[in-house]
């Protein structure tokens, strides 16, 4: 008898002893073959075949069935002698089954050589699974893809190709072949990227590689992925083998036996030439504890078995330790090097004055040297991951600020369709906040979609930044203050909630601007002494800046013109050096002339100063102080759309009081419509820095 093999890891087949194709027909007869397989020796009933051969049966279905296997039983048993019995597509009671060894499967054959390869050694594993996964020819049972009896089968088998893989990886790392383990595992996780064990072994053979930055970041694109795809956090394994990587933990190194690179392994190198026994006069300790690696030598051996004792380096030198470890094992011009200086320039920006100033120069240069890599993704992260909570709503750096705009936009073009929402929520509440202050409808709407997506990710964190977005774009008009105290109370619970200390704070600024908008001075003072408090506690300087223009804000509108100008300028003296531009030029004089006009003194606004961006509404005073009407009305014609930004209520109040010295009534009839919605509010004090009183006098006025 002919034996027949048959093959459907890929497009379903039969071959002969000699290894030539079988000629089996058409498609039905193909599915039937398939059909049968499926079943494994088993029964299957005429009835059940015409169900899955046909969504609609023919009437003559079961007769076509009955010439589909006389077909196949002619090209399977060519030999067999006519009217005698088949004796591998068998009649069998109500149906038909095919009765083929196991080994003739090559499905079959696959299972039985991966059961077998667990147990054996990892050089025959190895080969083993090499061999197996050599017989896919593609998707299995690749034609019927669409069939519901081949469902079930096809995800199995895809499973167990799947482990192949990842079996294989672990032979090759066994052996110490990590960098033969890298090329298979990248191409895997390209087309499966939820496997988390895929994502362990590669981790771990680039560290084995010695390459320990792109083992974490891998291990971070793992997070992303199976957060973005799964709504899941990373399991165990991989959250145990970041720490271990991080401490470099000697279990992670290849056994000292194993064959491997001719660098040796980590751990292993003060082993005797030639030995697997430790070099004479070392002590043993097969795995030293972690940490323990870099400790210097004792004079006086320890105990025998007992560890070496325990060492920890001072905390002003941990920082330099481990950027040195870090600059030393993680390549330059790497992206994970890209993506570890993002954090670092985080951080430095809520330093406040030379950090700040240099984190905004870092910035921008990392993210100019992320779109080079032309990798959206990579882009996506590295703007994506400066969330660092802003209050003030005018850039520091205009340029810098339309540049990353323009970045966030080609990249949010340019990101792949798929999961990618976190991704794209970060750079959506990017372009909110780097538009601050602008007209137009970019800004907010970019604000309301990254809301929408965090919402729905349900990621406080994004959510947090997605809020702050949203402040940043909440100036389109006057009166929006309660909206703010709003934004500044879910942040508050948010950020209490989850740990997220900078954007509590955040929070409490925010309602302290609102509730000073609305003349609730002792709510106010609440979240004024609640930020300085966890302020002092985490270290952040900048918090200082706006609580003390706060308090010279509060004593103008208690009456105390004399001493909130000495608050003013003692407040304006912290501003210098504190790396704010766009909030410290012109600060200082914009104040004083808001604080002498609130309370009915002489403007006496001195035109030599430096009024930054503030001087087209303190040109028209300057203009009447010296006399000059016709000039002073010519510029309060000439003033621009008052930006929305926390200062639009004090901008609108100064166009309303110029235009009243200077009997221009179309002009207050405008400013009269731009403040009518604030008029249960304070002028200005929504900044949190100076106010112009209630905004009501304007109107009536």
């Amino acid at each position: 008898m002919v034996r027949v093999v048959f093959g459907v890891l890929g497009p379903t087949v039969a071959a002969g002893d000699s290894g030539d194709a079988l000629a089996l027909k058409g498609p039905r007869h193909r599915a039937v073959l398939a059909r049968l397989i499926v079943a494994r020796r088993r029964v299957v009933p005429v009835a059940r075949l015409v169900e899955d051969l046909w969504e609609d049966p023919p009437p003559g279905a079961v007769g076509a069935v009955q010439t589909f296997v006389a077909a196949l039983r002619r090209v399977l048993e060519p030999e067999r002698p006519p009217r005698a019995p088949a004796r591998l597509l068998v009649t069998d009671g109500p149906g038909y089954a095919l009765r083929t060894d196991p080994d003739t499967v090559d499905a079959w054959r696959f299972e039985t050589a991966l059961a077998t390869a667990a147990g054996l050694p990892a050089q025959q594993a190895l080969a083993t699974l090499e061999e197996a996964l050599g017989w896919w020819r593609g998707p299995a049972y690749a034609e019927f893809a669409d069939e519901d009896w081949s469902r079930g089968e096809r995800a199995r088998l895809a499973e167990l190709r799947l482990q192949a893989v990842e079996r294989r990886a672990e032979a090759h790392l066994a052996l110490g072949r990590p960098a033969d383990a890298v090329p298979d595992l990248d191409a895997h996780l390209t087309e499966h990227p939820w496997r988390e064990d895929a994502w362990r072994l590669l981790a771990l053979a680039l560290y084995r590689q010695h390459r320990q930055g792109d083992a974490l970041a891998v291990l971070r694109r793992a997070r992303e992925v199976l957060t973005n795809q799964l709504g899941l956090d990373p399991g165990p394994r991989l959250r145990h083998l970041q720490s271990d990587i991080l401490t470099q933990t000697p279990t992670l190194d290849l056994p000292p036996n194993t064959p491997g690179p001719p660098d040796p392994p980590r751990g292993a190198r003060n082993r005797a030439p030639g030995s697997n026994e430790p070099a004479p006069n070392t002590p043993a300790h097969p795995h030293p504890p972690r940490g323990a690696r870099n400790r210097a030598p004792s004079p006086i051996p320890p105990e025998p078995n007992s560890p070496p004792p325990p060492t920890t380096p001072p905390p002003a030198d941990l920082w330099t330790r481990a950027a040195k470890t870090y600059n030393r094992t993680v390549a330059k011009g790497t992206r994970a090097r890209l993506e570890s200086t993002v954090g670092l320039i985080r951080n430095l920006a809520v330093t406040g004055g030379e950090g700040l100033a240099e984190a905004r120069h870092h910035r921008t240069a990392a993210i100019t040297a992320a779109e080079e890599f032309a990798d959206p993704e990579l882009t996506a992260r590295v703007i994506g991951a400066y969330d660092v909570p802003a209050i003030w709503t005018r850039a520091d750096d205009p340029p810098a600020a339309e540049h990353i705009v323009a970045v966030a936009e080609r990249t949010l073009a340019a990101l792949p369709t798929g999961p990618h929402d976190t991704a794209r929520c970060r750079l959506l509440a990017t372009v909110a906040l780097e538009t601050r202050g602008a007209t137009g409808p970019r800004g907010p709407e970019a604000a309301r979609e990254a809301e929408a997506l965090a919402r729905r990710l349900d990621d406080p964190a994004l959510l947090a930044f997605a809020l702050n977005g949203r402040f940043m774009q909440s100036f389109t008009r006057a009166g929006l203050a309660p909206q703010r105290d709003a934004i500044g109370a879910e942040l508050v619970e948010l950020a209490v909630r989850h740990g997220l200390v900078t954007y509590e704070v955040l929070g409490h600024l925010i309602r302290l601007q609102a509730r000073a908008a609305l003349a609730d001075f002792a709510a106010a003072d609440t979240h004024a002494a609640t930020a300085d408090r966890l302020a002092e506690r985490h270290e952040l300087p900048l918090v200082g800046v706006f609580t003390e223009w706060y308090g010279a804000l509060r004593l103008s509108a208690t009456g105390e013109p004399a001493r909130a100008e000495t608050a003013c300028r003692a407040a304006a003296a912290r501003l210098d050096g504190a790396g704010m531009p766009g909030l410290e030029r012109g600060l200082l004089p914009l104040a004083l002339l808001c604080l002498r006009l609130t309370h009915g003194l002489p403007p006496d606004p001195d035109p030599r100063v430096d009024w930054g961006p503030h001087r087209p509404w303190a040109e028209p005073f300057t203009l009447i102080a010296e006399g000059r009407h016709t000039e002073a009305r010519t510029a309060l014609h000439a003033l621009p759309e008052p930006p929305h930004d926390l200062l639009h209520e004090a901008y609108c109040a100064l166009e309303a009081e110029a235009a009243l010295r200077l009997d221009d009534r179309t002009v207050l009839e405008r400013a009269r419509t731009r403040l009518r919605p604030a008029a249960a509010e304070l002028a200005g004090a929504g900044s949190g820095l100076l106010t112009l009183g209630p905004v009501e006098r304007y109107l009536a006025d």
